[in-house]
């Protein structure tokens, strides 16, 4: 009689259960994966969460910390800027054909988006505010009528969750995020391509500033001071 082995699937199920807690920020960037705690948690045997960490280490999710075993992975600087330029192309692209093609949908359903929003922002729970944020862009990526946007965003959509959420829990000012999007959204009801465009743009941009400069802080107060003896 042959092993049997575990199936692919739960692999995928207990792989997915992580990336989502730490896209949602349930798992923080720096809390170590303790592979006993997450089995019992997810009701699962060590070998499926053992196969999902070798998945989450190739994707950049954790990182190896020696015999410590694996921590979640905070988001470089070069990969959050990486990201924001990209998403400032696509989104920019996205904003001015959703005016030029998305006008009645986005009167018709933007401000419930909006409102769904900026309750969340209120609430101040994370998980809302992480998920408002991603309903609103794909809405926007929808109005399109450019399934290459969508086609070319999903495959990277985990790792944007995860940045985005980095911006979230920074002390961005949220009501701020919320403004910009009611301006991109009035722009594409007007059906102004060119101020869609740029205002999606800045906002792409905004936020990748704002991350650049809090890691640039956080690196510089990390450094070790030199101590003179007096």
């Amino acid at each position: 009689m042959k092993p049997i082995k575990v199936p692919p699937d739960l692999v995928q199920l207990v792989y997915s259960a992580i990336r989502d807690s730490i896209c949602a920020g349930e798992l923080a960037p720096g809390e170590r994966l303790n592979q006993e705690a997450v089995a019992e948690r997810l009701q699962v045997s060590r070998q499926p969460i053992v196969q999902a960490i070798v998945l989450l280490k190739n994707q950049g999710f954790v990182k190896e910390i020696g015999r410590r075993g694996v921590e979640v992975a905070q988001p470089s600087a070069a990969e959050i800027s990486g990201f924001y330029a990209v998403r400032a192309v696509l989104d920019g692209l996205a904003a001015r054909e959703a005016a030029d093609h998305g006008q009645q949908h986005a009167r018709r359903q933007g401000p419930e988006i909006l409102q769904a929003g900026r309750e969340a922002c209120r609430s101040g729970l994370f998980i809302g505010m992480l998920q408002s944020d991603m309903d609103f862009h794909q809405f926007i990526y929808r109005l399109s009528a450019n399934p290459v946007i969508e086609n070319m965003v999903a495959p990277h959509w985990h790792q944007l969750r995860r940045v985005m959420g980095s911006v979230l829990r920074s002390d961005y000012p949220h009501a701020r995020i919320w403004n910009e999007h009611e301006a991109i959204l009035s722009a594409i009801i007007a059906g102004d391509a060119p101020q869609a465009e740029r205002l999606a743009r800045e906002h792409a941009e905004g936020a990748q500033t704002m991350m650049a400069d809090k890691l640039r802080c956080a690196a510089t107060s990390a450094e070790p001071k030199n101590v003179q003896n007096g």
